[in-house]
């Protein structure tokens, strides 16, 4: 993620109005409290009259007696558990458990969704320290109606800013745990009052929280035969022409899942799906005349509540329905043949820095869950004000259950990590004792050191429910710490191979110095994956011990140029996001083909998507894990904006107008290409390519040119199903004849040219004029020569030659 943040609506501090009504409190009898396998009973002191035994005297005993739970008002109330976590249906009531060291004094504060509207609590529980609190653990049970009802805590303590705390007894948190987060109903709505942060309440589980799965399993593909899809859920279909229902929603993403079915996708990664605040940028852009929001929701609220308002349902029925439409989407999705992963955001929370919002984990404890230097200030690793503390103990049970969750109780497949990197960091007050349980000699570790072996990283991997599902990282962080091929593994983790983007982005539009790199790359990077290093004191593999499929290979993400864009534009053009065009990326390796703009000549219009296409060759005939921005697939256009994180409009929703424009041409290609990676056996290998499977040639077979000038790369690459394929690139701006590798007894068969318009750059067997276009290259192919056009790739195919 690189994002530049423009400044949120941090003005809106809400307050909830208190009850009109005070508990009554009445005189308590003299309780002592004792715990037995979590059944609470209380002990009372009678006085029992002595008999016999000639002492005359009175003899005290001990009696355990059962307390009644307290009634206030609508809910029977007693003190509940440690754990789990969160709100937890048990024993006909709901447990309430929170974390909270540093707090004083904690309330449960019960709220009905229509109090919530108008700023009111309707209970207040307030919980007492001797028989509500099990260490650092604040938790109480109830019994009762809670129908429409959400819940938050409100904690008392030191407000010290500069000793890490910020406790406010004004302020109604959201429980970390909560698995709904109730507000807006709507996307882009303001609250009452057009306040962009309303108060926000959790949601209460009940026994009528139920979905059928309709026995659905994952699907365990191998990551090696993914082609990932990388796709925010309004943006898919919130355009007209989408012209589905629930259009900008979960639901409009399963009216559409067939799309990525003929586009031959497997594996949809989802853009954030965490609770977030889309208001947290919202101002007025005059360039566009509309409002900034946080599109792209990188910006997390809350890590169990699935975003809200990208259901149909809104918060009807307390968020109940949102998560049910989510899981919908998944079991579509799983019936159609694809997996489903999230874009995840550990590395910040929404909470910014010291001027941003008090809205859950800063005042419950803030001090444990976000990085602070010795005087309270945040470090910023993320860029976005603070960093999530993740290595702490608390905190990173915390990522673990989270991901646990969504895993268990959502069927996600899989996570990619957004700044993985900082996972990778020590957290605040690090020490070895309170880390490893031992200390270690020599261990000078400062609040953000990275680590060898970081404690995150080590109980994800080795976690039996995580362990079977794919873990992604994007292995760098805005504070300059980059893990790209060293990411911690323990040989599970995948990453983000950004690399490779910027390899195959200057070697594609002709760059000298790069046809070697650009050979790794196609391999699936084992310059990055292969070699073995072994840290000492760590089981962990930084370095190598990996196989290509642990690469992802994209050319284009979220973040940066579209694939059109990347050949239509030199530099960026961001104005339209009124920041005078100084956010973003200023140096994308892009190339316009020879001018600036979508209004070009026709030969440059040409060139440009013989250069999308080999791009899109590459890709797919690349080792390693393919991913395909959202849109690239017909040419989506954001009109050279590198940075769109901020626009609810046409510029980042999909065109289905467009698609259909061009589904003779560049979506054909795209799906043709798919198609062909899913039925070679050699182009989603296990292990890097040997000798024996492939050859480097050059303009001559076996004669590959490494040197810094060249500008073409070719390979043959032995393949159990289609025989043997031949790949080539000419980023020159020269045409060259080649002369293809012998191969007594077959001949080469053209498949793919670039060059060629549609529908010759890709000669499927269903073509009609596939015959009359394979005998135009005839008189070259029996002379076992190929012409390629300046820019342009081809792949062949062995076949045996009939005249022979």
């Amino acid at each position: 993620m690189d994002l530049t943040r423009c400044a949120s609506c941090f003005q809106y501090a809400p307050k909830l109005i208190p009850p009109s009504f005070r508990q009554q409190t009445t005189p308590k009898p003299n309780f002592t409290t004792i715990s037995n396998n979590h059944a609470t009973i209380s002990m009372t002191r009678m006085v029992v009259k002595a008999r016999g035994g000639g002492g005359g005297g009175a003899a005290e005993a001990e009696t355990a007696v059962v307390e009644k739970p307290k009634l206030i008002k609508r809910f029977q109330v007693s003190e509940g558990h440690p754990a789990p976590f969160g709100a937890t249906l048990r024993d006909g009531g709901v447990n309430f458990a929170i974390y909270s060291a540093n707090a004083v004094s904690a309330t449960l504060c019960l709220i009905t969704l229509s109090d919530l509207h108008q700023n009111r609590v309707t209970e207040q529980i307030s919980l007492d320290p001797l028989t509500n609190k099990t260490g650092d653990v604040w938790h109480v049970f109830l019994r009762g109606d809670f129908k429409a009802m959400l819940y938050g805590y409100i904690f008392d303590g030191v407000f010290s800013p500069e000793k890490g705390h910020y406790y406010d007894s004004s302020r109604i948190l959201l429980d970390p745990y909560a698995k709904a987060v109730i507000s807006r109903g709507e996307f882009g709505a303001l609250g009452p009052e057009d306040n962009c942060w309303p108060q926000m309440a959790c949601m209460v589980p009940t026994s009528e929280d139920q979905f059928d799965w309709e026995g659905d399993l994952p699907l365990r593909y191998p990551q090696r035969d993914l082609i990932v899809y990388e796709m925010h859920v309004r943006g898919f279909t919130r355009h007209e022409s989408s012209r589905t229902e629930f259009s900008g929603t979960y639901r409009g993403v399963v009216e559409k899942l067939d799309h990525l079915k003929e586009l031959g996708v497997n594996c949809i990664e989802l853009m954030p799906c965490h609770e977030f605040n889309e208001l947290e940028y919202y101002s007025y852009n005059s360039v566009l005349g509309d409002y900034k929001l946080n599109f792209w929701g990188y910006s997390t609220v809350n890590y169990f509540s699935p975003m809200i308002r990208y259901s149909s349902a809104g918060i009807d029925n307390c968020g109940r329905d949102a998560i049910n439409e989510f899981k919908h989407l998944v079991k579509e999705a799983h019936k159609r043949g694809i997996e489903v992963f999230m874009d995840v955001v550990f590395n910040h929370t929404a909470e910014g820095n010291e001027k941003g919002p008090i809205l859950s984990f800063r005042g419950v404890d803030n001090s444990v869950y976000y990085m602070l230097a010795p005087k309270g200030e945040y470090y910023n690793y993320s860029g976005c004000g603070n960093t999530f503390n993740c290595n702490h103990p608390v905190v990173r049970q915390f990522i673990l259950d989270s991901l646990r969750y969504w895993v268990t109780e959502m069927h996600v497949d899989g996570f990619r990590f957004d700044l993985a990197s900082i996972m990778t960091r020590s957290s605040s007050l690090w020490d070895s004792l309170n880390v490893y349980g031992n200390p270690l000699e020599g261990d000078l570790i400062t609040t953000g050191t990275p680590l060898s072996s970081p404690p995150l990283i080590d109980m994800m991997s080795n976690d039996p429910v995580l362990r079977g599902v794919k873990l992604i990282a994007e292995a760098w962080d805005t504070g300059g710490l980059y893990q790209v091929g060293t990411f911690p593994h323990w040989g599970i983790w995948s990453e983000w191979n950004g690399k490779y983007r910027d390899i195959v982005r200057q070697f594609i539009k002709g760059t000298v110095g790069f046809s070697g790199a650009f050979a790794e790359c196609l391999c699936g990077s084992p310059n990055l994956y292969q070699s073995t290093h072994f840290l000492a004191f760590s089981l962990c593999l930084s370095q190598g011990g990996r196989k290509p499929w642990n690469s992802v290979n994209f050319v284009c993400a979220h973040d940066g140029f579209t694939l059109a864009d990347l050949v239509t534009y030199n530099n960026k053009h961001n104005f339209a996001n009124g920041e005078d065009n100084n956010d973003g990326e200023s140096h994308n390796n892009s190339w316009n083909c020879g001018q600036e703009g979508e209004f070009a000549s026709i030969s440059v219009k040409k060139l440009r998507k013989r250069q999308m296409r080999n791009f899109f060759l590459c890709l797919m005939v690349s080792q390693g894990v393919p991913m395909i921005c959202m849109g690239d697939e017909y040419g989506h256009t954001k009109g050279g904006n590198n940075n769109t994180y901020c626009h609810d409009n046409y510029i980042n929703y999909f065109r289905w107008d467009k698609k259909e424009e061009s589904s003779s041409d560049f979506f054909r290609f795209c799906c043709l290409m798919t198609k062909f990676r899913h039925e070679s056996e050699s182009l989603g290998l296990s292990d890097f390519p040997t000798a024996q499977r492939l050859q480097w040639h050059g303009h001559t077979p076996g004669m590959p040119d490494w040197s810094d000038t060249s500008r073409f790369v070719a390979f043959t690459l032995v393949d159990s199903v289609k025989g043997e394929i031949y790949v080539a690139f000419n980023t020159s701006h020269l045409p060259v004849m080649i002369t293809l590798p012998g191969r007594p007894g077959y001949r080469w068969d053209p498949l793919v040219d670039t060059s060629k318009p549609a529908p010759f750059d890709f000669l499927a067997d269903e073509l009609p004029e596939r015959d009359i276009a394979i005998k135009q290259y005839a008189q070259f192919l029996d002379a076992n020569l190929y012409p390629m056009l300046s820019y342009s790739s081809i792949s062949l195919l062995l076949s045996p030659d009939e005249n022979a």
